[in-house]
């Protein structure tokens, strides 16, 4: 089965609004994917969930709260011991790449232009919620 790493604004997109994120969020449901994460996404993923402009968007602190915990017990926590540094512009993006690492991933989706620049770091290929759908509707 496919494994598959989600940045936060992957996440956070699926979690509220239909399109590409959330059909990708919602192949994980069904277990068809295998979402792995780490404390370090959950963590961001937490902060940017009270982000003025996603509170402003959602205003239910129960809906948000709710939304943080499926994610969690959806996905396969994994605990990375390296610390790579690989996003030059984006520290932070690195985070990605060590859960993928550690988890076994086959893909890391994203949105963010720092991590899609790099495309592949050691086979895991880095591509936007749309390749990633048209990739696997293409091998079923």
């Amino acid at each position: 089965m496919i494994r598959v790493v989600l940045d936060t604004n992957v996440l956070v997109s699926g979690t509220f609004w239909s399109g590409q994120s959330y059909q990708i969020i919602n192949l994980i449901e069904k277990e068809k994917l295998i979402f792995v994460t780490s404390p370090a996404i959950l963590e961001e993923y937490n902060a940017v969930m009270n982000y003025k402009e996603i509170k402003d968007k959602v205003d239910h602190h129960h809906e948000r709260s709710q939304a943080s915990l499926k994610l969690a017990q959806l996905g396969v926590l994994v605990y990375p011991t390296t610390n790579v540094k690989v996003v030059k512009e984006d520290p932070s993006d690195d985070k990605f790449i060590d859960a993928a690492l550690a988890g076994k991933a086959d893909y890391i989706v994203s949105q963010d232009k720092h991590l899609l620049k790099i495309k592949e770091h050691n086979g895991i290929k880095i591509i936007t919620p749309e390749e990633f759908l048209e990739t696997i509707n293409r091998n079923k």
